[in-house]
């Protein structure tokens, strides 16, 4: 049986921002993802991001394929976008109530290599399934969607229920408590940050760590779960960024 591995609390994910992190930043949480090069130049400062370590930075992720630029705008890639799309349903995961059915996807695919296994299981995680053993991936069918069909050349997929409480299941699983308490740490750290570059790494952190929440039903969490916390916290964060932007437009 394999687990969701959570970092623990005093392992936040707390990466140090580059010129890279914070462009990616505020174009992610940008709605349209496009922002012309004067109002990066004015919406990195803060961060204590020079414009010529700003251009540097866009010429490169142009080239490395992140940006895509129209004259004087850059915009997110096709890639980036679809990592936009989930970022922004991590903040707010579409769900349905939920009848006691699993959705279980059984790997069928063989002979692939190691970067084919890596790139699927990162896929399957990513639809915040979890592995029960090797290639059996299964979850609580609560969430309001339908499994890709890229899945079907590799795996079959069936609904099912469990013989034992949902709960034991649940937590053979997923880590809660680690999640839960990460979630709290950071929590705490994006209410103490005053400066920019502070609070904007530890809601990068916060995004990333809401990625990897489970959604699981309301009755199969531990009491007091503080995702929907972390996500209105991220929301607020966002509101503020996308202020700042139209604030900054309108001064231009």
């Amino acid at each position: 049986m394999r687990m969701n591995v959570s970092p623990g609390p005093e392992e936040a994910d707390l990466r140090p921002l580059s010129a890279r992190s914070v462009v990616l930043s505020l174009l992610l949480g940008a709605h349209p993802a496009e922002l012309p090069v004067r109002d990066l130049v004015r919406l990195v400062e803060p961060f204590g991001v020079g414009g010529s370590t700003l251009r540097a930075a866009l010429s490169r992720m142009v080239a490395a394929g992140d940006l895509r630029r129209t004259d004087a705008v850059y915009r997110l890639s096709d890639r980036l976008l679809a990592r936009q799309r989930r970022q922004d349903a991590a903040l707010r995961p579409a769900t349905r109530a939920w009848d006691g059915d699993w959705e279980m996807v059984v790997i069928t695919a063989t002979g692939r290599g190691p970067t084919e296994r890596a790139d699927l299981r990162a896929r399957l995680a990513a639809l915040r399934l979890a592995e029960l053993r090797e290639g059996v991936w299964l979850r609580p069918a609560n969430l309001d969607r339908t499994l890709p069909d890229t899945l079907d050349s590799v795996a079959r997929t069936f609904t099912a229920r469990p013989d034992g409480p949902p709960l034991d299941l649940v937590t053979r699983l997923w880590p809660l408590d680690d999640w839960a308490a990460v979630a709290r740490t950071l929590l705490a750290r994006t209410g103490a940050a005053r400066s920019p570059a502070d609070r904007l790494t530890a809601y990068a952190a916060a995004v990333r760590h809401l990625l990897t929440d489970p959604v699981l039903p309301t009755g199969l969490l531990p009491d007091a779960w503080p995702g929907e916390a972390l996500r209105t916290a991220y929301a607020g964060y966002q509101r503020e960024l996308a202020a700042s932007v139209g604030r900054r437009e309108r001064a231009a």
